[in-house]
């Protein structure tokens, strides 16, 4: 049952993340990706899609807090203050990959993904989050169950699909509004 779940969860995040790379080239733009609790995971399943170099930049993996401020630039007072597990700094790792890499979109991970909790946060604790150009973008916080595995797993596939609800559903919205019909 554990392979299964585990087969399962990487068929979504690659079907997800091949649904994000085809908006995002119809679009003409790119994605860069900042991760911390998923170590990678989100740039494997994105660069597991044939031809995903005709939208993703690059990944930074800044799992310690540290590269969080020096190379993303997190706002180190933030950091001291509230921890790397946070929305805001979710927020602030996915407007800086986009920075450093110089993508249209960016999108982050940060969380607890266990065995014990971090920053004052229970394991499972996530937050993922997508910026993109003209202040588009959108946090989530997620509360996963499960194992360190599971929940990495599972937040890639959020990650995922909050970037494809901004270019799809959002962008809808946006396009209606600037066109003076909302």
């Amino acid at each position: 049952m554990h392979a299964e779940a585990g087969t399962e969860a990487a068929s979504a995040a690659l079907g997800t993340a091949a649904r994000a790379l085809d908006a995002l080239v119809a679009r003409g733009q790119s994605l860069a990706v900042a991760e911390s609790l998923t170590g990678g995971l989100v740039a494997g399943a994105l660069t597991g899609v044939p031809g995903a170099s005709r939208a993703f930049r690059g990944s930074v993996t800044a799992y310690a807090t540290q590269l969080k401020r020096d190379v993303l630039g997190v706002d180190g007072p933030l950091l001291d203050a509230r921890g790397a597990v946070d929305g805001e700094v979710a927020r602030q790792m996915a407007h800086g990959v986009r920075r450093v890499l110089g993508a249209h979109w960016g999108i982050a991970t940060t969380g607890v993904a266990g065995p014990d909790p971090q920053d004052g946060q229970p394991v499972g604790t996530v937050f993922v989050a997508a910026a993109g150009p003209g202040g588009a973008g959108a946090v989530l916080r997620l509360a996963l169950d499960g194992d360190r595995e599971r929940i990495r797993r599972d937040t890639v596939v959020a990650a995922l699909r909050l970037l494809v609800s901004e270019l799809t559903e959002n962008a809808a919205a946006q396009d209606t509004e600037q066109r003076g019909e909302f």
